[in-house]
C-alpha cells in the first residue's frame, strides 16, 4: 500500500478513525492545512495540487524510483512536493557542504527551495545537472513551483506502488558514525501511521475536528511522521508555522483554537518560562505531546500548569525505527495517569526487548541494557551501505538502538575536530542540558606546545555545521579513554561529567 493510499480516507472527507468529542471548529472542519501566515487549504484543494505536482514533476522527467531534495522550512508546497515523489528532506540552514553531501548520496534529480537558499546548491546542481526549483520568486536559470501546480493531474501516469519500495530518505547518524540515508517504506510508513492513530485505542487519540500544531520542523522525521502523515491520516487541520516564535505560537493556538500541541523540550521550555501564557486563552489545547529529546519531571510538571485542560505525554523514537518505538497511552479517548517523565509504552503491532549490549541475551524487567525494536515500521536498511545496516538490524529482524539521545554524530564532529593541527585526538559526547535535552560537548588533546583555546575550537566547529551540531563546551584532558580495540569509552567521558571530574 502506497502513503498517498494511507491518508486517502483524509482525501475523501472526514475520516471516522478515532473519532471523539467534537469542538468548536466548524470554520476549519473541511481543511487540511493552515499556513499560519497565509491562509487555509481544503483538503480537496491539497489532493488536487498534490497530483499535479506529481504529474509536473514527471514531465520535467521524475520517474519511478528517483528522488527529489526538499530544501524548505514548513510551508504547504513541503507537504505537496513529499506527496508527489520519493523525497529526501534537508534542514535548510545546514552549511552548503551539509547539504551537497545529502543531495549527492541520495542522487536527488530536483531541489525544491526558497530563492534564499539557492547559493548553498548552485555550483553543485550546475556541475551535477541537477535542476533547482524556488516555490517563491526564482533567480535565473531556476524552475517555478508554479509549474508544476499547474500541470494537468490527467497526465499523471498510473503507477503500481510495490510496498517494499522507499517512498522517503531521511539522514540519520544512527547508533554511531556519519549520517546515512535512512529508506523508509511505503508499508513501514503505512504500518508506523496506524499504530499511531488507527484503531479503537490508538496511541494518538487524533479525529477529524482537530487542529494540530506544526512548529517542528517537517524535514525531521518527529514532525514528517507523527503530523503531517497522521494528521492527513485523520483529515484533521494541520496549523503550519515556518519557524517557532513563543509570541506567535500562543497568538496562533488562540486564533485558530489549537487542539494538539506536538513539541519539543526547548519549546517547554520555553512555553513554561513565558509571561505571556497568561494573556492567551490556550483552552482548546487537550494534547500535549514531547519528544526528540528526554523531559525531565520538573519541567513537564511546569507546563502542564500552562495547558489545565490537556493530557500530557512523552513519546521515544529514531529514525530508523520508522520512527516511534514507544509512545504514552493516555493520548487516548478516556483519562489515563501517567507517570510523569515517561516514554509510555511500545507501538502496537512491534516487539521490543532489552539486551545485554555484550552478550545480547535478552534482560528481565529493571536492568539497563539496549533497546531492541522489530516490526514492519522499521527501516528497510541505509542507502548504499550494507554494512552499517548489518550492524543495526540483525538477522532475526530485530533494530538495535545503540546509545540513545544522540541527534549528533559524534564522528563526524570528531573527524572536524581532529582535522585541525592544534589537535591531535578528540571525542564527542552528550551532556545534559535543561533546554535541549542533550548537547555535544568535546574532550580534546592538544597538540605539542599549542595553546588553541575553547573558544577557538568552538569557532572552527561553528564554520562548518549547522547551528544545532555546535560544540557547546571544550574539555582539554591528557588523553583519551580507548578500548584496546580502539574504540572510544564514552562511558567514562560520560562519568566525568556526571562527576565534575573533567
Amino acid at each position: 500500500m502506497a502513503v498517498a493510499e494511507a491518508v486517502k480516507g483524509a482525501m475523501d472527507g472526514p475520516t471516522k478513525t478515532n473519532s471523539g468529542k467534537g469542538k468548536n471548529l466548524s470554520a476549519v472542519a473541511s481543511t487540511c492545512l493552515i499556513d499560519g501566515t497565509t491562509g487555509k487549504f481544503t483538503v480537496r484543494n491539497v489532493e488536487l495540487t498534490a497530483r499535479r505536482v506529481a504529474s509536473g514533476l514527471n514531465k520535467l522527467g521524475i520517474e519511478r524510483g528517483d528522488v527529489i531534495m526538499i530544501l524548505l522550512p514548513n510551508t504547504p508546497e513541503f507537504v505537496l512536493s513529499f506527496l508527489g515523489a520519493i523525497a529526501t528532506a534537508a534542514n535548510p540552514f545546514f552549511t552548503p557542504a551539509e547539504i551537497v553531501k545529502q543531495a549527492k548520496a541520495s542522487a536527488a534529480k530536483i531541489i525544491i527551495t526558497l530563492a534564499s537558499y539557492v547559493d548553498k546548491v548552485k555550483e553543485f546542481a550546475s556541475d551535477n545537472d541537477v535542476k533547482i526549483m524556488c516555490i517563491d520568486s526564482a533567480p535565473e536559470s531556476c524552475l517555478r513551483f508554479s509549474e508544476l501546480t499547474q500541470a494537468d493531474e490527467r497526465d499523471l501516469p498510473v503507477v503500481d506502488i510495490e510496498p517494499d519500495e522507499v517512498v522517503v530518505l531521511p539522514y540519520s547518524s544512527g547508533t554511531t558514525g556519519l549520517p546515512k540515508g535512512v529508506m523508509l517504506t511505503h508499508k513501514g510508513l503505512v504500518t508506523s501511521v496506524a499504530q499511531q492513530v488507527d484503531g479503537e485505542n490508538p496511541n494518538l487519540y487524533f479525529h477529524s475536528e482537530d487542529v494540530i500544531l506544526c512548529t517542528l520542523p517537517m524535514f525531521r522525521i518527529y514532525a514528517l511522521n507523527s503530523i503531517m502523515l497522521c494528521g492527513l491520516r485523520v483529515g484533521a487541520a494541520i496549523l503550519i508555522m515556518q519557524k517557532f516564535d513563543i509570541g506567535l505560537l500562543l497568538e496562533l493556538i488562540q486564533k485558530y483554537k489549537v487542539t494538539i500541541a506536538p513539541i519539543v523540550p526547548p519549546i517547554v521550555l520555553a512555553i513554561a518560562r513565558s509571561s505571556e501564557t497568561d494573556k492567551y486563552d490556550l483552552s482548546s489545547v487537550r494534547m500535549v505531546k514531547s519528544g526528540a529529546a528526554p523531559l525531565g519531571q520538573e519541567l513537564e510538571d511546569a507546563v502542564k500548569v500552562k495547558f489545565p485542560g490537556a493530557k500530557f505525554g512523552q513519546g521515544y523514537g529514531m529514525t530508523e525505527a520508522g520512527p516511534v518505538l514507544a509512545m504514552c497511552l493516555g493520548f487516548a479517548k478516556e483519562p489515563f495517569e501517567i507517570k510523569s517523565g515517561a516514554c509510555g509504552t511500545v507501538v502496537r503491532n512491534a516487539e521490543m526487548k532489552i539486551v545485554d549490549p555484550d552478550t545480547g541475551s535478552s534482560l528481565p524487567r529493571n536492568q539497563a541494557g539496549e533497546i531492541c525494536i522489530r516490526g514492519d515500521q522499521i527501516m528497510k536498511g541505509y542507502l548504499n551501505d550494507d554494512e552499517a545496516t548489518a550492524r543495526t538490524i540483525d538477522k532475526d529482524g530485530w533494530l538495535h538502538t545503540g546509545d540513545i539521545g544522540f541527534q549528533v554524530a559524534p564522528a563526524e564532529l570528531e573527524a572536524m575536530l581532529i582535522a585541525h593541527p592544534d589537535i591531535i585526538d578528540a571525542a564527542v559526547v552528550a551532556m545534559k542540558d535543561e533546554a535541549a535535552g542533550e548537547v555535544p560537548v568535546a574532550f580534546v588533546v592538544r597538540s605539542e606546545k599549542s595553546q588553541i583555546s575553547e573558544d577557538e575550537i568552538k569557532q572552527h566547529i561553528s564554520k562548518q555545521v549547522v547551528f544545532y551540531k555546535r560544540i557547546n563546551r571544550v574539555f582539554f584532558i591528557e588523553t583519551i579513554p580507548k578500548a584496546p580495540s580502539g574504540k572510544i569509552l564514552r562511558k567514562e567521558l560520560r562519568a566525568k561529567l556526571a562527576t565534575g571530574n573533567h
